[in-house]
């Protein structure tokens, strides 16, 4: 979609839609040097919105705080002049507080919009605010700024110029995200094997290795060398910018080394086992498109520790609950009675993994036993609590903000192991892309952590028939 660029040498005028403050509600603070201008119909649309218990409604009623903070003891004359923005309290996360100033629409503006734009709605209020605010402030570049992609559209027609809120863009390409994963080079123990150490601990093969390469390696990051699988390690400790202290992984893949009867079958699925089934791993992100195994491969690991090594109390798996097609109406019941049934994939996996021998009655007692280990909880009731020695899993994570991923992880108690999968391909939330969702944002940050891993699935291993779906549709 044409945009008409920005004056980089100007100081700008962003006139700021109403979706982009219920999306981040520091977004004020976030123009560094530019002012920002508020139409009133964005301050009406805002009193609409304050009201409920919706993640939307507090990032509302948030915004209203910090307009208040900023207007505290300003008279007329002063917010006429703008309001200078200054580092107010906001939160942390703002590397560079802004300098601008702070503009509220607060006089009628000639809007003279084409005969095409007819009505007032919201939108069109907006385009014309912008249209009329580029002629009286001939020293600044207005620009509109919008989560609504037909809001850009229509200013683009018009020769307004308008932008996405990009601020809460984690990466500029998602191809660009940590994958979690590194092939070797073939000739890596030929320049290494000067500076090589090895040793077994408590039944661990280690490796000391040092060299300029090491510099770009993550903690917890999966290692190979070559396409047979022939080495797999996963980097233990950075010591320094040029040494680290690497492990070879178990091999899941032979059915005695089976997790709760699940093997890996290939070399992706082998590395997340691997991390899921480490105890010092705190935070697990597993990235893939559909049938890759990412649920399998966490409930699996979560019934062994749970049931077999008593490493947790119990599992605990959500999800958002955003549907994909037209929503259902309310659903009876209690809380777990409400989320069962967006947990088919859970039940769907819980068949794969609970066939015992015994028959029937071998298999109701199984489920039973499981079935009292997993708790199915809603995140809307998430706020406030402490989960304690729990294996949590969060399914769909693609669909939350960074801000929903912050409030869930810090639910996280001395003991508990956090996997959050997902697929970023398949986000279902409004204003949401590959590159602002939660879990890019998590997966992200959290790789320089020693005590997290990632890894992103690559291979299908659903059926033929869906690997042909995935690549093909």
């Amino acid at each position: 979609m044409p945009m008409i660029k920005r004056e980089n040498d100007k100081t700008c005028l962003f006139v700021l839609d109403t979706n982009v403050l219920m999306h981040d509600p520091t977004a004020i603070f976030r123009f560094q040097e530019h002012d920002i201008f508020l139409p009133m119909i964005v301050l009406e649309e805002l009193d609409h919105g304050k009201k409920g218990l919706s993640e939307v409604a507090r990032n509302v009623r948030q915004v209203s705080r910090f307009l208040d903070q900023l207007m505290s003891g300003a008279d007329k004359d002063e917010i006429d002049a703008g309001l200078l923005i200054g580092p107010v309290s906001a939160g942390g996360g703002i590397a560079h507080p802004s300098t601008g100033r702070l503009f509220f629409q607060t006089e009628l503006l000639d809007l003279k919009l084409p005969a095409s734009l007819p009505g007032s709605g919201a939108d069109n209020n907006i385009l014309g605010t912008a249209q009329a605010l580029s002629q009286l402030r001939t020293d600044r570049q207005v620009i509109i700024v919008s989560k609504d992609i037909n809001l850009r559209i229509k200013a683009a027609v018009l020769g307004i110029p308008a932008e996405d809120y990009s601020n809460d863009q984690v990466l500029d390409d998602v191809n660009l995200l940590y994958t979690g994963m590194e092939a070797l080079p073939e000739d890596f123990w030929e320049h290494h094997e000067k500076s090589l150490d090895a040793w077994k601990e408590e039944g661990r093969t280690l490796y000391r290795v040092a060299g300029p390469d090491i510099a770009d390696w993550y903690p917890a990051e999966c290692l190979y060398l070559g396409e047979d699988d022939a080495f797999e390690a996963i980097v233990r400790e950075k010591r320094t910018e040029t040494e680290a202290v690497i492990e070879l992984v178990d091999d899941y893949r032979i059915p005695r080394h089976g997790v709760w009867g699940i093997t890996a079958r290939n070399r992706e699925q082998n590395f997340a086992l691997n991390m899921l089934m480490d105890p010092d791993l705190d935070f697990v992100t597993l990235l893939g498109a559909a049938g890759t195994g990412k649920t399998l491969l966490a409930l699996a690991a979560g019934l062994a520790q749970v049931l077999d090594r008593n490493l947790y109390r119990e599992i605990i798996m959500t999800r958002v609950t955003v549907p994909v097609g037209e929503d259902i109406g309310f659903l009876p019941g209690t809380e777990e009675e409400k989320m069962t049934p967006w947990m088919g994939a859970l039940m769907d996996n819980l068949e794969v993994l609970t066939k015992p021998e015994g028959g029937e009655w071998g298999r109701a007692a199984t489920n039973d036993l499981i079935r009292n280990r997993i708790r199915i909880s809603s995140l809307n009731f998430m706020r406030g609590r402490t989960f304690l020695n729990k294996y949590i899993i969060l399914d769909e994570a693609q669909n939350l903000t960074a801000k929903q991923m912050k409030t869930l992880i810090t639910r996280s108690g001395p003991g508990t192991k956090f996997v959050c999968l997902g697929n970023i391909s398949q986000i279902d939330t409004p204003y949401l892309t590959e590159t602002t969702s939660g879990l890019t944002y998590v997966v992200d940050r959290f790789k320089q952590w020693q005590y997290s891993g990632h890894i992103t699935l690559l291979r299908g291993e659903r059926s033929r028939l869906a690997d042909f779906a995935s690549q093909e549709l």
